[in-house]
């Protein structure tokens, strides 16, 4: 009986988000309910007549325009593409775009804007990491669901949010592994160069922790960090060259934004080329170098679950589609548009949220939100991924990739397949012990031991 009891409890967890009140909305300690004594808010549905409202949550303005504009265009592409295949419960998808501004307080208030007025049945949206931290605490109280596209730094995993982008172990860590490879180039010395908030921060954490573990002391580790919008690093790039001199050395850039074009302009205005100290970028793909002459930059790196330039029949027709969608809604730029990494990511995290809903036959978010664990999509890089129910991370395919002179990126390595993401780094050690699973009997995405303890259930996940 008491097994029973047991298995009871765990599935009023996932049926209804008021059974028990929440912890901590953003360490995952338990699935999202009030973070109030109120009771829990009744999640949208999102249905308005013939249509299933989906909300877009992406900076159109300010600093991070010049990569979340291209996200919002191709979110409106995919439910284009998902409407003409029927919609989504034979309803039509409608769209509910709004612009945070690149302004983090104002997310968490467009997100309870697009929960709470608009009714959205799910959002798509944010992309540095400190405006998901903003909208976070409201997907938690609201009992809302957000698929995030971008890399970020891990250390975390929330009931209310799947996360398309890479973890630090599918992106970071093999970029930097590859930098000390030999045919990485061999580097003994790393600066750790990013804009000043949480992702930088963390991830740059998580790889002093790596380095340390690979013999790489401190002399050899340099961090140094902007504001967003900060576009003077000649006194940088010169500290650079600087620290430099003696051993072979690499820069992990975790540069945001509008930014990277004067740091790259930099770089080539002295000279910094990539035989003698190669960029590795985390966050700088074919749209934020569209606006840069890319010859003297050519050998730097990004680290990306996708590149443009991959050679699959998924990936041509993925690209042929967004051009067809540029030209079609005379968006800016026409033909010099380009696909990169988190626009893959988005188009893969709607398509799974569609498959879910269909699954579940109902926008309601708990039921979409069992059903979105193990759905799988072909990607356009090739793969097949899967959305995994217990950390809410899909496992991804690594590639880094050099820059060439006309702005793409020539593929220099990558993974056999799809790797699992670790939420929580195994190099931190208050982090290498936590658990991230949302499935019985952990129920946590922050926890060291499951919620349900029974026999056999103590396995390390």
């Amino acid at each position: 009986m008491r097994k029973w009891l047991i298995v009871l409890s765990a599935l009023c967890q996932f049926a209804s988000v008021g059974c028990n009140k929440e912890e901590t909305p953003s360490t995952g300690e338990k699935p999202a309910g009030s973070s109030s004594s109120a009771a829990p808010a009744k999640p949208s549905t999102g249905v308005a007549g013939d249509v299933i409202k989906v909300g877009i949550l992406h900076s159109l303005s300010g600093t991070m325009a010049i990569s979340e504009t291209s996200l919002r265009d191709v979110a409106l592409m995919t439910i284009d593409e998902i409407n003409a295949k029927g919609g989504v419960l034979g309803k039509k998808l409608q769209a509910v775009v709004v612009d945070p501004a690149s302004n983090w307080p104002l997310f968490a208030e467009k997100a309870r804007e697009l929960l709470q007025k608009e009714n959205v049945a799910v959002v798509f949206g944010c992309w540095t990491s400190v405006s998901r931290k903003s909208v976070l605490p409201v997907f938690e109280e609201l009992n809302g669901l957000l698929f995030y596209p971008v890399q970020y730094e891990g250390e975390e995993s929330s009931y209310n949010v799947f996360y398309t982008g890479a973890a630090p172990n599918q992106q970071a860590i093999p970029a930097v592994e590859y930098l000390m490879s030999d045919k990485g180039g061999g580097a003994k010395r790393f600066e750790l160069l990013g804009t000043d908030y949480v992702y930088p921060r963390t991830t740059n954490k998580i790889l002093r922790y790596f380095l340390h573990s690979k013999g790489v002391s401190d002399d050899d580790i340099h961090e140094e960090y902007t504001p967003f919008g900060h576009n003077d690093y000649q006194t940088i790039v010169a500290g650079i060259k600087k620290f430099a001199v003696g051993k072979r050395t690499a820069v992990i850039s975790t540069i945001n934004g509008d930014s990277n074009v004067p740091f790259y302009k930099e770089l080539a205005n002295q000279g910094l080329h990539a035989q003698d100290i190669p960029v590795v970028a985390f966050s700088v793909g074919e749209e934020e170098l569209r606006g840069i002459d890319t010859k003297p930059l050519v050998g730097h790196l990004a680290a990306w679950n996708y590149f443009m330039s991959i050679d699959t029949p998924e990936n041509k027709t993925f690209i042929n589609e967004w051009k067809a969608y540029v030209k079609s809604h005379n968006l800016p730029d026409g033909d010099k548009r380009v696909t990169n990494d988190p626009m893959e990511a988005t188009y893969i995290g709607m398509h799974m949220w569609a498959q879910a809903v269909d699954q579940a036959g109902t926008t309601n978010v708990d039921a979409v939100r069992q059903a979105a664990g193990y759905q799988t999509f072909r990607s356009p890089s090739g793969f097949d991924i899967t959305l995994d129910a217990k950390n809410h991370h899909l496992h991804k395919p690594v590639f880094i990739g050099e820059v060439q002179a006309n702005g793409q990126f020539q593929i220099v390595w990558k993974t056999d397949g799809p790797i699992r993401a670790q939420a929580w780094s195994p190099f931190i050690p208050e982090s290498a012990k936590k658990v991230a699973d949302w499935t019985y009997p952990w129920v946590c995405g922050n926890c060291t031991d499951p919620k349900f303890p029974s026999s056999g259930a103590m396995a390390h996940r």
